[in-house]
């Protein structure tokens, strides 16, 4: 394949893939086993410099290319993406160690999607207009026209690499705009993938460019003087560093971060309904989601059937190879990110947690106790005032804290300085409004948890984020308007 050569992953600008340096990379870890499956070549500032500047070229004509012919590109690079199906799903699944049922029916699943949703959206997309009518007889036609940002700097993370890059990338080429993608430096491949697959459909040179690397190749982008914008997915902290580095220029961005997300659960809601949607909100992607559960206030009159039953399917969690069909729960994304994991562990027992589930690192036999994998975990005993509760820990691990009445179930789960996401359930409807319009987060759901319409807007609040994508939303965040108004 066009993206390695001699088992590396390499960088893409300006239409081409750019000859390794043996001077700058690093092996790119299977998380499942802890072996290097290849290099990767780690773009130095020079590079980054010429991405941008490829893309500063090619935006003058790609975005003076009718919509009609965008769109239909962003259709071509999808069905591309669903030629190339099993491929990608490899590299995804080989960067992440996330089970292969979860690559095909989510991850590669919702590329092609993505692609389609915003070509239709720009497609259908209107502008603007006002008639202004002044005291003195006058009138004027305004309306507003909408021009790409520019170059745009699309740094992405390492949960759901090629979901989460195709979300920000699809629009932002839908709207006449450029991008430099900096991929997580641990999941580099499926972004090298999707660059063939848009050259292979016609994308013009220069309008998508990868450059790999860890965090400093994705500060030297977003402080670079020919970024028009940036749209950053990952850690709260990086997303402040971030924004200093575009402060300087007042540059817009977008940023979705971390979340510490609550559902809450009373004791009218369906009880089978309620464990499998909590399941999976707590322990989806190993707990490695934005939008995951960390936080389980449940009703005191079902707490205890609640428990029960999540800790009943805890222990039905399959943690295996992943691309065994069967393999349920892969590992987290790296040694490091397990040690953070563990110490979160360490620190609820010593804030008085009982462990009801897991709790440490199971032993999963020779071939892949070299890799990164932890238990699914359960806790009660905590409060909100413990870290534990507090901070996000980004793995397969809730706590589990009662409350009595709808009014302290509110003020609980509002008590964060996150406000990404949350869900409610409950049989009474009047209730489930009443209370998700309640949560300050930019997501709510009731009865259910990750269901997603990709026109609305998507984004948080407080430590969670900065600004929507997704729809209208994105179309506003990738163009900036002109106003032009005409006296008649």
């Amino acid at each position: 394949m066009a993206k390695t050569a001699q088992g590396w992953v390499r960088n893409f600008v300006d239409g081409a893939f750019i000859e390794p340096d043996d001077t700058r990379w690093y092996d790119n870890i299977d998380p499942a086993t802890g072996a290097a499956i290849g290099r990767v070549h780690e773009a130095d500032e020079a590079l980054v410099d010429r991405a941008v500047t490829a893309g500063r070229r090619a935006v003058a004509a790609w975005s003076q290319t009718p919509v009609a012919e965008r769109a239909a590109l962003l259709r071509r690079a999808a069905d591309r993406i669903e030629e190339r199906f099993d491929e990608f799903v490899a590299a995804e699944v080989g960067d992440t160690g996330k089970p292969i049922t979860q690559a095909r029916a989510l991850d590669v699943r919702r590329a092609p999607q993505n692609f389609r949703s915003f070509a239709d959206t720009v497609a259908a997309a209107g502008q603007e207009s006002f008639i202004t009518e002044t005291g003195d007889g006058r009138r004027a036609l305004n309306y507003a026209v909408r021009k790409p940002l520019g170059v745009v700097a699309v740094i992405v993370p390492w949960n759901l690499p090629l979901l989460l890059l195709t979300w920000k990338v699809a629009p932002a080429l839908a709207c006449g705009n450029a991008v430099v993608v900096k991929p997580s430096e641990e999941t580099p491949s499926t972004a090298t993938l999707l660059a063939e697959v848009l050259a292979e459909v016609g994308l013009p040179a220069g309008t998508f460019n990868v450059v790999h690397g860890r965090g400093e190749v994705g500060e030297t982008l977003s402080r670079h003087p020919g970024i028009a914008g940036v749209t950053f997915t990952g850690s709260s902290a990086t997303g402040s560093r971030v924004m200093s580095a575009v402060a300087p220029r007042v540059r817009p961005v977008s940023f979705e971060l971390g979340g510490k997300n609550a559902a809450v659960v009373f004791d009218d809601a369906d009880l089978d309904e309620t464990l499998d949607g909590l399941t999976r909100s707590v322990f989806a992607n190993t707990g490695q989601v934005c939008l995951c559960t960390e936080r389980l206030y449940i009703q005191r009159g079902i707490f205890d059937d609640i428990a029960t039953g999540l800790i009943k399917r805890a222990h039905e969690l399959e943690l295996g190879r992943p691309t065994d069909d069967a393999t349920t729960t892969g590992p987290l994304i790296s040694a490091a990110h397990r040690e953070k994991v563990l110490r979160y562990f360490e620190l609820a027992q010593h804030e008085g947690a009982e462990v009801l589930v897991g709790g440490g690192v199971p032993d999963l036999g020779a071939e892949l106790n070299g890799g990164s994998w932890i238990q699914p975990t359960l806790w009660t005993g905590l409060t909100n005032n413990d870290a534990a509760v507090r901070e996000e820990i980004f793995g397969p691990v809730a706590a589990l804290i009662p409350f009595d009445d709808e009014s302290e179930a509110i003020e609980l789960a509002n008590d964060t300085d996150y406000g990404l996401a949350a869900s409610v359930w409950t049989n009474d409807l009047r209730r489930g409004h009443r209370v998700a319009q309640a949560m300050h987060v930019g997501m709510s759901w009731v009865n259910t948890w990750f269901l997603r319409d990709l026109r609305s807007p998507f984004g948080g609040m407080g430590l969670s984020g900065l600004g929507r994508e997704g729809g209208a939303s994105s179309l506003h965040f990738y163009t900036e308007p002109t106003n032009v108004c005409v006296q008649l």
